[in-house]
Formats: C-alpha cells, structure tokens, sequence
C-alpha cells in the first residue's frame, strides 16, 4: 500500500473522530462567550485543515477512494424551523456509504441472479423477512448479504433512526409547511396519549373517531333515513386525490366486508361523465353524498359536488339536503352555505397529509361501507406496521429494506420506473393508490434545506392485476430492454375460493417470479427447439426470438387471506418504505408543491376559454389551442 493510499484510509477510519473534534471545538468556543463569526472561522479553519489533509494527492489516488474521502468531509447543520430543530442531511452522494455502495455496484452489475442461487442454495432463507402477516421474499434481487449490509450502513449514516423518531414524536418534519406529519397517531391504539410534541393530539382523535362510529352504525343499521324515511342504500363519496385514491382503493379491496344493503360510489374527475355514471339510476331518497375537502375550495371536489347538489335539490328539494349530504372538512362556514349542518360536518387536521389521510375522517365512506369495527381492524394493521418500522432492526425490517432496494435500483442501476403487480384483484385499485404516496412524496428535485440534488429521486409507479398484466405488459419485462423492479402481491387464499382458482392464481404469480429472474438463455432455447423437431436455418432463424435475459428483480410479499388489518399493515408497509427512501435523498416527502402551478394555471385559463377576444397572454402552442378549442365551440 502506497502513502497516499495510507493517508486515505487513515482519515476513512477516523471519520467518525474528526467529526466530533470539530463538533467539541465548536462547542468549547461557545461556552468561552466568543462571537458567532468567530467561532464560525475557527471552525471554517479547523475543517480547511482536516479536508486539505484528507485530498492530499488525491489525483493519484483512487477514484472510489478520493469520493469516499469526499463524502467524510463534516457537512451536517442544524436548521431552525418553528420551534423546532430539525437536522438537514447532505447530499446522499456526499456520504461515505454511498461511495462504497458505487464500488460495490460495479461488481454486482454483470452478476446474474441464476449465479446468485447457485451460490447460495439457501437463499430464500437468508433473504426473506415477516412482520404483521405479511411474509416478504426478496432473494430475488441482484444482491449479496454484503450489498445489505451496505444499504443498511448506508440508512445508518443518513441518520434513519432519528427521522424515525422526529416523526413518531410529532415534529414539524414537514418542513416547508412548518408541520408534523401525523397520520400514525391517527391509528394508535394504546390507551393515553401519543407522543407529539408539546400537544396531546389524540383526544381530537378519539373525539372524531368515535363521532364516525356513530355515524357508520346509523346507516348500516337504518337508522339514518332520508327525506322520504326510506333508510339510505347508496353512498357516493365526492373528492380527488386522496379524498378519493385511498377510500376506492380501501373500499374495492375489502368489498367482501360491505354492509349487503350498501352500495358505494365515487367521484372524482372534472369530466361529467363519472358524475352522470355514478348518478345513473339512483334513487335520491336513499342517496346519500359524503363531500370530502378540507377547505371545501378544490375546484374538482366543489365542481362535482355543486352539481350533484343540482340534482339532488330538482328532485328532492332544497329542504331535504341536510339529511342527504355530509362533509369532511375544517371549513364550517363553507359547509353551512352548502347547506350542511355542522353536526354532520366530520374534521381532521393540518397535520393529516391528502395521501395518508385514509385513516381520518377521509375513511368515512370505508367505515360506512365496511364498519366501523372493520375500519379500526384496519386502523390496527396500520399501527402494527408502524411499530415493526419503528423497533425492527433494519436487515428485519419490511419497510426498510423496501424503501432501500427501491434506492439500489433507482441510484445504481439506473431502473427508472416500478411495476406493482397485486394477484389479489381485491387490491387492483392499489397500484393507482400507490402512485400519490410515491411520485407525490418523493417526486422532488431539491433536498429539505433546498439544495439541488445531483442523483434520481423517487420512481415512477405504475402496474395493475398481475394476471391481467400477463397478457398485456409483461412482455417488455420479459424481452425488452429496460429494467423494471416489481412488486407480486399475493394472497395464499383470494376473497373468494372457487375450485381450482386460487391454485391457478398462485402458480401463475410464482412462475413469473421465476421466469423474471431466470429468464431462458440460448443454450435452453436451442434444445426446447430440437426436442420440438426444428432444425436448420429455421431454428436459427427462431432462436433469437425465444431467448430471455431474465435478471429482472423482484419482491413478493405473501399473507395468508385479504383482511382489513393485513390490508392496513399492506399500506403502512409502502408508507414507510417512501419515508426511507426521503429520509436518505434528504427529501421532505409530505409538501407537494409540483401540483400547484397547474392549478394556479387553470384558473387563468378557465375565463379565456369563453372569452370573446383572442388570446394572446400565452405561448404560441396555449395561446393556438386555446383559440383553436373556443373557434370548435362556437366562441369567436
């Protein structure tokens, strides 16, 4: 080993050392009542020192090496925000770990995962984990029990543990919006309060908890009746995003569980036609509207709402509207001018994120339709995973080692998008659910101080039923050229047992985990075409065609039967697995402010599209369509 090389692992190991140094000198020059700026150079001064030292000769160094000594240098403050202190993190690609995991991603690229298994006879053992109900293999994905450890050094230096902690003890780490982020207090279910900061928020929790109950137990019992007394057989639930993502999902997936005398809709789109369809055909003397918005201000929500109100009131009458529409949100003026009495206006918080707002008042609709007992079986499922996230070590934990493997593949690969493929068709609305929480939270170009990051974050989610899938995308994961980390969801039994259907469906879902991964080579072609009697140039000509790389990786969580708590458990799972994935880009995954200039957009556009005058305010192609739709509308 060289000097230089010497040098370099010498400041590696002491990392850790010279960290503290500069932290202790800090803090020492406080305590003696020197000035901030002085103790900024004299820290600025030490710190020049020890990174001079650690790139001494750097050029002749190693590549890994000089971005190992690179990511060492003591780049972490502590920002003020509220009353809070929250720690910013650097750049993941200034920490040491990520420079090893680089290193090591170049052994592992041109490795095959049939290599994987032939090494390790025993690897569903060593790579498989279980918590809450749900078992998870993840033996087939390109990695080594070193590639672990690494991952997990590397949630260990980003400090996960902490964020673990902020979060579950209710600081604002929703920092651009000075809030906490909240939702597990939403299904804690311990007795006493749960710990959030200066303010006990479960008392507003059980309140409103306990006012759904009520309310659930009314209308599946009967005893809320409409305007004509007739008890009410239809709730359509009127919202968007999460006001709507979460509630169909839920919904949809535990349709065996809905009160036999309930039917629910849900509406959602600008497009009148999903009103009109959902309306089609219902009885308004049974109907019942759940309007979900906070502010009672999203246009989508008020557009749709407004309208089934018009309906409503030229069949029924203005005088029968409060028995017939509720709301969830914290804007009572706005819901009395509706025309909802606030007895029957339901509340949640600042601190409930649209995309984890299911377990709020949101899941109205899901507590009517299923219960309100089944509503809680799911807010217990969601409150287990939350307490395997928070004491399972990492190489154990479901969640995290998700939201790592999803970093492997997204960071070091290249992988740019993630398919979920449930073969419960209960769950077919899931992978829709999973695009908000996922692309919203961690679809971010800037770190929580708002620094610019210089490595892909968050993925883009997309999938569907995995039979359905079969014979429809699948093929590109088999033969194309993109890799493409998948998730198989499934069910040992479905909602509905029929002769050999689940047998079916299980040996469907394990086949193709096993073709992803093994795919067929050139060799086994050859022979499967021999043996089918074809030879020659018409052999060579099919060869080709038949071959298929595999190597494709994938996670399959299995649980024995779809029930409300392994669904909320389900959901608490990729909830925080995101939440790894942010805290380890230094991603504040509960703002979205991506989706606001769309919004603010429209609003400038909604007038010019009836406006007599040519527009002119925009670009050529928004100024061009806009002229060109109002010209085919008749306005000139």
């Amino acid at each position: 080993m060289s000097k230089d090389d010497t040098i370099l692992v010498w400041f590696l190991l002491h990392e850790a050392w010279l960290k503290n140094a500069l932290e202790f000198w800090g803090f020492l020059l406080d305590v003696l009542g020197k000035e901030t700026s002085e103790i900024k150079e004299e820290v600025e001064a030490n710190a020049a020192e020890v990174n001079n030292a650690a790139v001494l000769n750097k050029e002749a160094a190693e590549p890994e090496a000089a971005e190992i000594d690179e990511a060492m240098q003591p780049n972490e403050e502590t920002a003020q925000i509220g009353e809070n202190q929250v720690t910013t993190t650097i750049l993941a690609t200034k920490r040491a770990a990520w420079a090893r995991l680089k290193a090591h991603h170049k052994e592992m690229e041109g490795i095959h995962m049939r290599d994987l298994f032939a090494e390790d006879p025993e690897r569903f053992e060593h790579f498989h984990a279980q918590a809450c109900g749900l078992t998870m293999d993840y033996s087939k994905h390109r990695i080594r029990s070193g590639t672990v450890d690494l991952l997990t050094g590397l949630a260990r230096e980003s400090d996960l543990d902490g964020w673990i902690g902020r979060m579950m003890s209710g600081e604002r780490i929703n920092n651009t919006e000075d809030r906490a982020a909240l939702h597990a207090a939403l299904r804690y279910g311990a007795p006493g309060a749960f710990p959030a900061g200066e303010a006990d928020v479960m008392p507003g929790v059980r309140d409103v908890l306990g006012r759904i109950r009520r309310f659930a137990d009314e209308v599946q019992s009967g005893t809320w009746r409409g305007y004509t007394g007739h008890p009410i057989e239809t709730i359509v639930n009127i919202g968007i995003g999460g006001s709507d993502l979460g509630p169909v999902m839920a919904t949809r997936a535990l349709g065996a569980y809905q009160h036999e005398r309930l039917t629910g809709h849900f509406v959602s789109n600008l497009d009148a036609t999903q009103l009109m369809e959902a309306l089609n055909g219902l009885d308004p003397a049974t109907t019942l509207f759940i309007i979900a918005s906070k502010t009672f201000t999203t246009q989508e929500t008020l557009t749709n709402a407004n309208s089934a109100r018009k309906w409503f009131v030229e069949r029924a009458g203005e005088d029968a509207v409060a028995k017939h529409f509720v709301a969830v949100s914290t804007a009572l003026d706005r819901t009395s001018a509706f025309g909802i009495s606030p007895a029957n206006v339901f509340e949640f918080w600042d601190w409930v994120g649209g995309r984890y707002s299911l377990w709020s008042a949101i899941g109205l609709s899901i507590a009517t339709l299923i219960g309100m007992d089944n509503f809680e079986e799911l807010l217990a499922g969601g409150h287990d995973m939350d307490e395997h996230f928070r004491t399972a070590p990492y190489d154990k934990n479901l969640p995290v080692l998700m939201g790592l493997l999803d970093l492997w593949y997204r960071d070091f690969f290249g992988a740019q998008s993630h398919v979920v493929l449930p073969y419960d068709y209960a769950l077919r609305s899931f992978p829709d659910y999973l695009q908000q929480l996922e692309m919203e939270s961690n679809g971010k170009r800037v770190t929580r101080d708002g620094e610019a990051v210089d490595y892909p974050t968050g993925s883009i989610i997309w999938g569907g039923p995995g039979n359905n899938g079969q014979h429809a995308f699948y093929q590109l994961m088999h033969q194309g050229k993109t890799l493409i980390p998948s998730d198989f969801i499934v069910p040992m039994r479905c909602q509905y047992s029929m002769g050999e259907h689940d047998d079916a469906m299980l040996s469907n879902a394990l086949a193709q985990t096993e073709a992803l991964m093994k795919g067929k080579n050139e060799k086994e072609v050859r022979q499967a075409l021999i043996e089918s009697g074809m030879t020659g140039k018409e052999l060579e000509a099919a060869l080709p065609h038949r071959v298929l790389p595999g190597n494709q990786p994938s996670t399959t969580l299995v649980y024995e039967h779809l029930t409300p708590r392994i669904l909320g458990s389900l959901i608490a799972l990729y909830e925080h697995k995101v939440f790894t994935g942010s805290v380890i880009w230094g991603l504040d995954a509960f703002d979205q402010w991506g989706v606001e200039l769309g919004k603010q957009m429209a609003k400038v556009i909604m007038p010019e599209l009836r406006s007599p005058q040519e527009i002119t305010d925009h670009d050529s192609s928004t100024n061009g369509l806009i002229n060109f739709i109002r010209k085919g509308r008749g306005i000139s």
